[in-house]
């Protein structure tokens, strides 16, 4: 993936080449709306840096730019005072700050997951045990049902494991393997 730049600046291809390398990814420059717009509907981009300037005097042509921006951290950065240091500072800091949220939306689906796989391999375990008790059955339909009581605990034994290691590179439970 890549960056794309928003910006009609003397030298921004410059500055591009600057960031580029200090981020060791590539890095577009768009001069206007349409050429951004065209980049956008192409490309995938990690981040689309806007001109403050441009938003300023076209604020409908940075509206358009997000809106195509898709899952794009959109930055706006006024190119006039900030040297390519501040570029890489502030497009570095936001991509940081999107990998933190992915991994905390990540925690909490795997929480979500994990609680509702719980509560049903619980539900199908007493369920199936209360049938067994309650008799009125043919010894086949017994032997299976035993086969889904073992099968539901493995399950459930498998999830609490799992729910007991943590996961080495973010620290969540690990579900995968159940």
């Amino acid at each position: 993936m890549s960056i794309l730049m928003v910006t009609g600046v003397e030298g921004a291809r410059n500055c591009a080449d600057a960031v580029a390398k200090q981020l060791a990814m590539k890095v577009e420059v768009a001069e206007g709306r349409r050429s951004a717009v065209n980049a956008l509907r192409h490309g995938e981009f990690k981040a689309v840096v806007i001109d403050e300037s441009l938003a300023e005097c076209d604020p409908a042509a940075a509206d358009a730019i997000c809106e195509q921006a898709g899952l794009a951290i959109p930055l706006q950065i006024n190119f006039a005072l900030a040297g390519a240091a501040r570029l890489v500072r502030e497009i570095r800091s936001a991509l940081h700050r999107r990998e933190r949220e992915q991994m905390l939306a990540r925690r909490a689906a795997s929480a979500v997951i994990e609680a509702e796989l719980k509560s049903t391999v619980a539900g199908l375990l007493l369920n199936s045990e209360l049938a067994l008790v309650g008799g009125n059955m043919s010894q086949q339909a017994a032997d299976r049902l035993r086969v889904v009581i073992d099968l539901a605990g493995s399950l459930r034994n498998q999830l609490n494991d799992s729910a007991a290691q943590p996961d080495n590179r973010s620290g969540h439970r690990n579900i995968a393997a159940a």
